[in-house]
């Protein structure tokens, strides 16, 4: 196998890789933004983990804009005012602190 195969060959895996953290990290941020979530509508131990649970099943494969109406859909529902900045900033920093997580292996 010459050079630029094995380059080519890296490149692949490196891919598969990043795909992988991508996907994990979103659930994981799912996950994080549930129980944040959760905790303003009320909900604490189990009730709030199935509440997470059900939020990252809910979300596979949907956009961040449909992630956002969900939250901002249940705070409406739990009457919590919160700003739509501030929203997607927990959305980001979620994201952040799931990404660094999921790389740092935990």
């Amino acid at each position: 196998m010459g050079e630029f195969e094995n380059r080519e060959e890296g490149f692949e895996k490196r891919f598969v890789v990043d795909e992988e953290i991508a996907f994990k990290s979103l659930a994981r941020r799912n996950k994080l933004l549930g129980l944040w979530l959760a905790q303003l509508i009320g909900r604490a131990g189990a009730q709030a983990d199935s509440y997470a649970s059900a939020m990252v099943a809910a979300q596979v494969g949907a956009s961040d804009e449909a992630l956002f109406d969900s939250i901002k859909t249940a705070l409406a529902q739990a009457k919590v005012e919160m700003s739509d900045n501030r929203i997607r900033r927990k959305m980001t920093e979620a994201m952040a602190e799931a990404r660094t997580a999921i790389v740092a292996g935990k």
